[in-house]
């Protein structure tokens, strides 16, 4: 029921490997455009719609853009040897070599932010604990452009690209950078992105700002924005960025360097409860780091998967696990089965108690069918919820509630037209509800609206039951809780089966 987001890379990008990615239970492909370019990315993506064809298994997209993310630029990728103890200074002539006294990095503007007895952190992609590929250094003097820090632990660092990381430090560049409006236009809008993965978001105004940047190209209108929380910064303002998006993805990789380790776990238990509240996708990332070499987690790891999903995240989100990890697939199979797991000891019937209560009375007219079709279908164990939808609201709604059997999420196409052609929607607002807990959704026939007579709602549900038998979700004698509109009153419904 948890989706899991696997990002595409070197070690997941055949045709071969995404399928077998799919089938494990990959539902949102993630390109992360920290590296490698359109063309290459466009790759991936023509190697994903093939594997969506092989395996008939649907898949959203998301585009994760940079943001204002301070890279050390390692052109010639020597690898570099710091000693604890020694110095190095960070300058932003980016022509200059990298060496072990001296780091280019892609931003001018770091000595006005720092002082000394700041700390800094240059890692590979991963910001793992193991801090042989990573380094942290403290800022001992500013001399006018250029950063002199002490090395606080020996480590070693290849490839060509290191993150660099200020603790507690707001770095004066742009949520939104023209390169990734750039990517936006001439990768996201032609290829009609479900997902924006918004970096470093830090106010509500950058995600204002991302939708109406979205807004004026065309198909990406429809495109939900995932605000990512990555420091104090988007901490602080939680509350008004949940308010303003339509999804929230916790970093915990970047938080757990901006904040005492002792502060996560709390962060990320209110941070998912007032996502779970609002009714909106929560995301959590950096789980399951040790698979990136190894075919096993560790201990902490997997009890860590299972504590998201008790806190009530509705995905995963894996990176360098799936992206340059030795083992995508495994990763991938072995989430979701600790998901499994967990699932089945989530309190369901005081989540369902607590959500109500924080609704509070009067409900408003869908949320009191959404949470009237969860009670309904747990008290007749019902083994699936099928909602009749046209923008996917309804079957979020229900989805809020974490009813214990899956929601079919039954997509209608609406025909709209411009007045010089007509089409079809549907197809964004199935594939958005693939990151929703217990959300599955299918794509019915056009020619049956949401809201209709009786006789074709029998049609459209003969074609969503046999749906669900064919996937093993219903047997014979089962029973179903339906909800749908018919004319303008909404109808929840008990069916049971027969052979």
């Amino acid at each position: 029921m948890t989706k899991i987001v696997g990002t595409l890379g070197p070690k997941s990008r055949s045709v071969e490997a995404i399928s077998a990615c799919l089938k494990a239970g990959m539902s949102v492909a993630r390109f992360d455009f920290s590296w490698g370019d359109a063309a290459y990315h466009q790759e991936t993506l023509e190697n994903l719609k093939l594997a969506i064809k092989a395996t008939k298994k649907l898949c959203a997209v998301m585009l994760d853009t940079v943001g204002p993310e301070l890279q050390v630029v390692n052109k010639s990728e020597v690898t570099i040897s710091l000693e604890e103890n020694e110095s190095v200074v960070l300058t932003p002539h980016q022509g200059q070599e990298a060496s072990s006294k001296l780091l280019p990095i892609n931003f001018s503007g770091l000595a006005k932010a720092l002082k000394p007895g700041d700390t800094i952190f240059v890692g590979q992609y991963l910001f793992t604990g193991s801090e042989t590929t990573s380094v942290w250094l403290e800022v001992s003097e500013v001399q006018g452009d250029d950063v002199v820090c002490v090395i606080k632990n020996s480590a070693t660092l290849a490839g060509s690209l290191f993150t660099l990381h200020c603790s507690q430090i707001h770095i004066d560049l742009p949520t939104l950078s023209d390169e990734d409006k750039d990517v936006m236009k001439k990768w996201g809008a032609p290829n009609k992105i479900d997902f924006l993965s918004l970096s470093y978001t830090r106010h509500a105004e950058d995600v204002r700002q991302a939708r109406e940047y979205l807004s004026k190209l065309g198909d990406l209108s429809q495109t939900l924005i995932f605000a990512k929380i990555e420091n104090v910064e988007g901490l602080n303002h939680f509350d008004e960025i949940l308010e303003e998006a339509d999804g929230i993805i916790l970093s915990r990789g970047n938080l757990g360097i901006d904040l005492p380790p002792e502060k996560v776990f709390l962060f990320q238990k209110s941070a998912l409860h007032k996502c779970n509240m609002a009714g909106k996708p929560a995301v959590v990332t950096r789980v399951v780091d040790s698979m990136t070499d190894n075919l096993r987690p560790t201990r902490a790891e997997a009890t860590d998967v299972a504590n998201a999903v008790l806190d009530g995240s509705d995905a995963i989100l894996l990176g360098a696990e799936t992206l340059r990890g030795l083992y995508p697939v495994e990763t991938i199979s072995t989430v979701g089965r600790i998901c499994a797991e967990a699932e089945k000891v989530f309190n369901q019937d005081l989540y369902f108690k607590r959500t109500v209560k924080y609704v509070g009375e009067p409900m408003t007219h869908l949320e009191s069918i959404a949470s009237s079709a969860v009670r309904a279908a747990i008290k007749v164990k019902a083994s699936v919820i099928i909602c009749f939808t046209s923008s996917g609201r309804a079957a979020r709604l229900i989805a809020k509630y974490r009813p214990t059997m899956p929601v079919l999420s039954v997509v209608i196409p609406r025909l709209k037209t411009n007045q010089l052609k007509w089409s079809f929607t549907g197809a964004f607002e199935a594939r958005q509800s693939l990151i929703v807990r217990g959300l599955f959704p299918m794509l019915a026939d056009p020619r049956h609206p949401a809201e209709s007579t009786s006789t074709t709602n029998e049609s459209v549900l003969k074609v969503a039951l046999d749906h669900g038998k064919a996937s093993g979700v219903i047997k014979s004698h089962d029973r179903v809780v339906i909800c749908q509109k018919v004319g303008d009153s909404s109808v929840v419904k008990i069916i049971e089966l027969d052979d």
